[in-house]
């Protein structure tokens, strides 16, 4: 990718955003008001002939500006409490309705990557899309074998303007973390490598096929989540091929309630699916926007999803760190939340683990003993942003995706069940959790499952041993850690010390003896003076450690 190609996206941007009179908006925002006089030199400022509400334009936008720009339209609109009703009502749009290429390119996409005719594969095959999204789209279908499914086509020519925007993103992201320091500690570049793997991982579909079936396998027969039937045979990096539900989408409360369906039980349920998938599966869906949740009809309060292109997974610490830090939150000890976020590095070290455990306090605790629809999540998450900068605390990249996964359950909890209490319907799980992690069978399962990579390694740990101690001899250590290198230091302080202060003793009793015999001279107070010296000095040295 070229300057000239990232100067001409960035044209393209800013035409689309005049187009739809974008910049007044921009330029409105309070914290841009020393440079509100920029407006008179828009175009838009001599012309108003802009079609359509404040919301209609940014969705417009938005689906003219690509696939990227859509998903983050995504994220937001489940997020009610943080924009304005005529905006928020705009984005939901994009969950489905993104504008649709033609079928006819979709069949020509499903022949190439099959290499057959489509006749030969389906019985019935709809040119008509069933749903258009930011990625791809899904056509209704009907296997020969009888089984109704859908067939998920990428969009032409996606890949290389999700490059170009990809790249565009990175030299903001750098521009950024170079020119404005307080951005710094919020990574923005290794946020936009992550959101970068994010897509590319969408545009493979066997990859999603694969998520898929795992999804499905983790919740073969339960009652809270189903998983549809991936076709394997007719799946290909551009196509995938899907059993077909048939569900009512979360967000037609009408159509739920004349079903009969338990809002309080199936915004309990969503919770639990989400710490599920975290905790117990380590392996979970991290596109729950509405537009991919459904209800199964037949079942009281039972989820149907669908779109596995973003799934993610933690590493053991980070699960750890994060069970410790929610359980401790729920339990409202801010002492440990304070010291889990210093252990787990997500805070600096030199951070005074009391003045960070007051601040998490003075955040979290107006938020306990609500209902969700009592609390104010923006305020919320405007007073962790502060304390956030104060205490220097740094984005994990590996933690994005879980973090935007439950703000969208949050969406969803607040949509279905406003009285519903997050915090004592995952307590429970939590603590259910961390019983079974140090469960003596737990513990034997664990050492029994590493016994075998145990008995292969034992063997070489006497050559490890003895190479170790050859390379600690002769000061060739390949790691040295902290802890080590303060030991070493200690060491050379307390030798240094040991001999200045024989030598000065050597030298003090060398006087003393020359004055008892009646050797009084200049080199005698020169030998007393310098061994007073050196006692000093070694004495001096020695309180330094």
């Amino acid at each position: 990718m070229t300057g000239i190609f990232l100067f001409w996206r960035l044209l393209q941007i800013q035409r689309i955003l005049l187009r739809h009179g974008l910049d007044e908006l921009i330029l409105g925002l309070p914290w841009l008001r020393p440079v509100r006089f920029l407006r008179w030199l828009s175009p838009n400022a001599w012309r108003r002939c802009h079609r359509g509400t404040r919301g209609e334009r940014i969705r417009r936008a938005l689906e003219e500006l690509g696939p990227i720009y859509v998903k983050f339209g995504q994220a937001v609109s489940t997020r009610r409490d943080l924009l304005p009703d005529d905006i928020a009502d705009e984005l939901e749009k994009l969950q489905d309705r993104v504008p649709p290429f033609p079928g006819d390119q979709a069949r020509a996409i499903v022949e190439a990557q099959l290499g057959r005719p489509v006749s030969e594969i389906f019985a019935e095959f709809d040119e008509t899309p069933l749903a258009s999204a930011s990625i791809a789209q899904v056509h209704p279908a009907r296997l020969r074998s009888g089984e109704a499914v859908v067939v998920k086509v990428l969009r032409p020519g996606i890949e290389a303007r999700i490059r170009e925007d990809v790249a565009l993103m990175a030299l903001f992201a750098t521009l950024v973390e170079r020119f404005i320091p307080e951005a710094r500690r919020l990574r923005p570049r290794a946020v936009v490598a992550e959101f970068d793997k994010t897509l590319h991982d969408e545009l493979d579909l066997v990859r999603e096929a694969a998520n898929a079936a795992e999804l499905r396998r983790h919740f073969e027969d339960s009652e809270i989540l189903y998983v549809p039937k991936v076709y394997f045979d007719w799946t290909r990096p551009q196509v995938l091929v899907i059993e077909r539900i048939h569900g009512i989408p979360v967000t037609d409360v009408e159509a739920l309630r004349d079903a009969g369906v338990d809002f309080k039980l199936l915004a309990e349920r969503g919770v639990e699916i989400f710490f599920t998938q975290v905790f117990r599966d380590n392996f979970f869906h991290a596109d729950m926007h509405p537009g991919n949740v459904f209800v199964d009809p037949r079942f009281p309060a039972r989820y149907m999803a669908v779109d596995f292109g973003i799934v993610a997974s933690l590493s053991e610490a980070d699960q750890y760190y994060l069970a410790a830090n929610l359980l401790a939150f729920f339990n409202r000890d801010y002492r440990r939340v304070a010291e889990m976020h210093v252990a787990s590095g997500w805070v600096p070290a030199d951070v005074r683990v009391e003045a960070f455990e007051g601040a998490i306090r003075a955040v979290c605790e107006p938020i306990f003993a609500k209902p969700l629809g009592e609390i104010s999540y923006a305020q919320l998450l405007l007073r962790l942003f502060q304390t956030a900068r104060r205490f220097r605390m740094e984005v994990q990249p590996q933690l994005v995706l879980l973090q935007k996964t439950l703000l969208q359950i949050e969406g969803l909890g607040r949509q279905l069940y406003p009285e519903l209490d997050l915090w004592q319907t995952a307590k429970p799980f939590l603590e259910d959790w961390f019983r079974r992690r140090v469960h003596p069978r737990t513990l034997l399962y664990k050492t029994w499952r590493q016994l075998p990579q145990w008995a292969e390694q034992l063997p070489e740990v006497p050559t490890w041993a003895l190479r170790l101690m050859d390379q600690a001899s002769h000061g060739r250590l390949p790691l040295q850690l902290p802890q080590l290198e303060a030991w070493q230091l200690q060491q050379r302080r307390q030798q240094r010390r040991t001999v200045a202060a024989i030598g000065g003793g050597a030298m003090m009793i060398s006087a003393s003896v020359l004055i008892g015999v009646g050797l009084l001279s200049p080199l005698t107070l020169g030998l007393a003076g310098l061994g007073g010296v050196m006692v000093l000095r070694a004495y001096w040295e020695g309180g330094s450690d």
